[in-house]
């Protein structure tokens, strides 16, 4: 029985790692991506978003890669663009979309970012209602 796997996905090398980790672990399993976008999150620090104004579905660039990534191992994916703080809008797609599981990076964000909202990774695990894999 195939499973529905979620990655989220930032610009860091962990974010690659558990894609990675996703397609080979788990060759017969959906896949789909998600980039959280938080405009809130700019204002602490963080980068800004990765995707750009109103209505945009992607940043070509951002998963351009993810997609390579994917092509590599002769695999396909789904990405989506959510809105929100990322744990919240993550563990809100999980509902919508009946994931069955979670595969995410141990880190992402860092410095004064991380401080004052806490590890992704961490809000997403202690939450979730299904299985949470991270990878370093």
């Amino acid at each position: 029985m195939t499973s529905h796997l979620l990655v989220p996905m930032d610009d860091s090398e962990p974010a690659r790692s558990a894609l990675e980790y996703a397609l080979d672990r788990f060759p017969d399993d959906e896949i789909t991506v998600v980039h959280a976008v938080d405009d809130l999150e700019a204002g602490y620090g963080g980068r800004p978003p990765a995707v750009g104004g109103e209505g945009a579905d992607r940043d070509p660039d951002f998963f351009d890669d993810v997609e390579r990534i994917a092509a590599e191992r002769d695999r396909t994916i789904e990405t989506r663009v959510i809105e929100g703080q990322a744990a919240d809008a993550i563990l809100a797609y999980v509902d919508e979309e009946a994931v069955d599981g979670i595969v995410m990076g141990s880190e992402g964000r860092s410095g004064v970012s991380r401080v004052l909202l806490g590890s992704v990774a961490e809000q997403v695990t202690r939450r979730a209602d299904v299985p949470v894999t991270i990878v370093p």
